[in-house]
């Protein structure tokens, strides 16, 4: 038997020239879970269009509902507006807020009366001032009733608003009054020179370094912040002797700054009587039923506080594009 040639190659087998069957079976599946992974992400765009359309029609329902309101306002009603917690530009109880809460009802033909219900210890003189001018101005305009019923606290700032009313009603147990300003911070100068700290400031004015927590407070500077509070207490003072007229009973200590209860409120002309808002709603505006018109969140803008949602911030933002204390 002759010998093959060491140079020739072995003969391939013809099998060789077509894939093993494994092969074919692994390409399959590889071709197979590419058209599944496009399906499951065009189904995923499909499901984030449909919550970013929900998150659409939420903001637009929530929007009709805080501009109508979640009660009918169709009959003859009282008005509600709540007045909580601190008066401040940042704060649900800031002018632009009560002030478009009293707009709504004032301009409503049902509403026969407005109530204004406040817990507040006060806070901003200037959003005070503000919401007292807007219930003068709507109460000449419209020639309709707005009362304060003054349940927890209604001091200070909050009895400046308060004082606009018709009337103003207590609990016996309010607290109520503190007429008065303050200004207030901490001096940390004698605490620093213990510590070896020295303050470098550095201004251009004498006076810019006004109430500098870090520097002893000159004496001409103390005269001067007392003379701003003294300007603020005089226009609290004046809109309270215009809101209450006669019925105020002046005495030394009425615009020192002190609260009293609701019952010595009373005693003192501060107030001009007890009831609560269903009682006020039923024998002083005669109309029973209540409709609140404090401006509240939709449920959409507490959905996108809640989780922080960047995605429902942005169809707000898109959305918008189309349409000193008292304490």
């Amino acid at each position: 038997m002759s010998a093959m040639p060491p140079d020739t190659p072995p003969a391939r087998p013809e099998s060789s020239t077509q894939p093993a069957a494994w092969e074919k079976q692994v390409l399959e599946k590889l071709v197979l879970e590419v058209v599944n992974e496009k399906r499951r992400a065009r189904r995923w765009s499909i499901f984030f269009r449909f919550v970013f359309l929900g998150v659409l029609a939420l903001i637009l329902f929530g929007g009709v509902l805080a501009e109508y309101g979640g009660s009918s306002k169709t009959g003859p009603h009282t008005a509600l507006i709540e007045l909580n917690g601190e008066i401040s530009i940042r704060s649900a109880a800031s002018a632009d807020n009560i002030n478009t809460a009293l707009q709504d009802a004032f301009s409503n033909p049902q509403t026969k009366g407005v109530i204004l219900r406040i817990n507040s210890p006060g806070g901003s003189p200037v959003q005070a001032s503000q919401i007292f001018a807007e219930i003068a101005r709507l109460r000449a305009k419209y020639n309709k009733p707005v009362y304060a019923v003054c349940e927890e606290v209604c001091a200070s700032g909050a009895y400046y608003v308060a004082a606009a009313a018709n009337d103003i009603y207590v609990n016996p147990a309010s607290l109520v009054g503190s007429i008065g300003v303050l200004m207030d911070g901490f001096g940390f100068s004698g605490l620093m020179d213990k510590l070896g700290v020295t303050r470098r400031l550095l201004t251009a004015g004498a006076n810019k370094g006004f109430m500098d927590p870090f520097t002893p407070m000159p004496e001409d500077q103390k005269t001067y912040a007392l003379g701003m509070l003294e300007q603020i207490h005089k226009q609290f003072i004046a809109a309270v002797e215009k809101g209450r007229g006669s019925r105020l009973k002046v005495n030394d200590q009425t615009f020192s700054g002190l609260v009293w209860t609701g019952e010595s409120a009373v005693q003192q002309g501060l107030a001009d009587g007890y009831g609560d808002v269903d009682q006020i709603a039923r024998d002083k505006i005669k109309a029973p039923d209540i409709v609140d018109y404090t401006l509240q969140e939709n449920v959409a803008e507490r959905l996108v506080k809640r989780f922080g949602a960047s995605l429902g911030m942005g169809a707000v933002h898109e959305l918008s594009n189309l349409g000193w204390s008292l304490h």
